[in-house]
């Protein structure tokens, strides 16, 4: 019996010893945390964009008064992040030469799902630094960006690839959004490229766009048929089509037809590349079209009043 108790008291000191190490290795592994997955230097970053994204749980104190990047001439690599890629079955081609960039369309942000972690040039992202990613500008260059709504600028220093979100043509940093009161989400904005014979000319810090209060919109409707047509000059070429059109507001000032483009945009973000500022008998009018038949403007109109409480007109340009 002796040696039984032996066996039985051998099996029992193995068994804990066994159960003493699964519980040392599970401790080890939920004290530490999984180290991130390197993004490619050469290829583009996973799209980024994430509105619900947020700042860590101690972000630095006064982050408005973070200063704007400060544009210098870097040179452009070749190759890299410079080079033609492709996702999500877009192909993109990078701007490699000092050619000048401007455009409009919804600006997102991202935070700390990315933060730490490299970017498509190889530099490590902060979320607290001013920067932004962009699918074709090049690596590294700056940018202006302008939010309409409120006249806000600033200056970000290109060094990710992204967004690859439909409309939408920047991701900023979590500090740049917070400057241009852009954490609420997309939003529309202005995008131009600082070209290096303005940084060596000095002429980078000018601006003529200041913020500027503008009143509420004032709905004009359109005159009745058979009234003499004016003069119309669109912001983009689009707004001088014929079809059915579906008039917003109009406006004294270009930046109030901005801000309420930016209401109609966060309502239907479908409607973005349908949305147009026309500046017709000295007021800036924002309408979406064209749409091939009444009966659809109508039925979107219906919709806009219903979710969002935008009321417009329907507009027929022959």
């Amino acid at each position: 019996m002796a040696w039984l108790r032996l066996g039985q008291d051998s099996a029992q000191h193995t068994g804990l010893t066994l159960a003493l190490l699964v519980l040392a290795l599970m401790s080890g592994c939920a004290t530490r945390a999984p180290l991130p997955a390197p993004a490619p230097r050469t290829a583009p970053s996973p799209p980024a964009g994430i509105v619900s994204d947020g700042p860590l749980p101690n972000p630095p104190p006064d982050l408005a008064k973070v200063p704007d990047a400060e544009p210098r001439v870097e040179a452009i690599r070749s190759g890299g992040p410079n080079k033609p890629y492709e996702v999500l079955g877009e192909r993109y081609q990078p701007i490699t030469d000092d050619a000048p960039y401007m455009d409009r369309g919804l600006a997102s942000w991202y935070g700390r799902k990315f933060h730490g972690r490299p970017t498509s040039s190889g530099e490590v992202y902060n979320m607290y630094a001013m920067t932004a990613a962009h699918a074709t500008l090049p690596i590294p260059s700056y940018a202006r960006v302008r939010n309409p709504a409120n006249g806000r600028e600033v200056i970000v220093r290109i060094n990710d690839r992204g967004p690859f979100h439909k409309g939408r043509i920047i991701d900023l940093s979590y500090t740049a959004a917070l400057k241009l009161d852009l954490l609420r989400g997309v939003a529309p904005v202005e995008v131009r490229r600082i070209t290096y014979a303005e940084i060596r000319a000095g002429l980078w810090p000018k601006s003529g766009l200041q913020p500027a209060n503008e009143p509420p919109p004032v709905f004009v409707p359109e005159p009745p048929p058979g009234a003499p047509q004016r003069e119309t000059t669109a912001t983009v070429s689009a707004g001088a089509g014929t079809g059915y059109w579906l008039q917003f507001g109009a406006f004294a000032k270009l930046d109030g037809a901005e801000a309420l483009r930016q209401r109609v945009a966060e309502a239907d973000l479908t409607l973005l590349p349908l949305l147009t500022i026309v500046r017709e008998a000295g007021l800036h009018r924002l309408r979406a079209g064209p749409f091939p038949t009444p009966d659809e403007a109508r039925a979107t109109a219906a919709r806009l009043r219903d979710d969002g409480g935008l009321e417009s007109t329907l507009v027929e340009k022959r």
